[in-house]
């Protein structure tokens, strides 16, 4: 199965793309699709078109996607979450099953408590995908969400087997 995680963002929408194996994973490619500033349209019009492409190149069975926190800048946030709108958007489309995980799940899944630190996710992505070279920091984050998915997809796969 492959997976595909996305990191949301109106700059930088990070992504990146796993095989899972039974237990085992395998980092497949990662990467950034870029916006530049400007008018707000054009910018999710790239990254949607971005996002496509990466989507039918590597032709995932499913997605994850980080879910958007609120902050204090409420005009960023509402950005922020039109991005994720694409995120969502994209592998819909491709008839893809979607995952949705908080940031602290996300740590939580990856390395163990719920408030680490990007070094910390970085290093345990690296152990978990040897050899893996990022993109960025949004390709990285985006990985870790692809692994939360997986790890989610393996326990629910047990459940059901151990229910039966």
């Amino acid at each position: 199965m492959k997976i595909i995680g996305i990191d949301p963002g109106l700059r930088n929408m990070g992504w990146g793309v796993i095989a899972v194996e039974g237990p085992r994973l395998r980092h497949l490619d990662n990467g950034i699709v870029h916006s530049d500033a400007g008018d707000l349209g054009p910018r999710l019009a790239v990254l949607y078109r971005g996002l496509c492409a990466v989507i039918a190149r590597h032709a995932p069975d499913a997605a994850a996607v980080e879910q958007t926190f609120v902050n204090k800048d409420a005009l960023g946030t509402l950005k922020l979450g039109q991005a994720r709108g694409i995120a969502m958007l994209a592998p819909a489309e491709a008839g893809l099953e979607i995952g949705e995980y908080a940031p602290n799940a996300v740590k939580k899944a990856v390395v163990g408590v719920g408030h680490a630190a990007k070094e910390q996710i970085q290093h345990m992505v690296r152990f978990m995908l040897p050899g893996v070279e990022f993109a960025g920091a949004d390709a990285a984050d985006a990985l870790a969400v692809a692994i939360c998915h997986a790890h989610h997809l393996q326990g629910r796969a047990l459940r059901i087997k151990t229910s039966a």
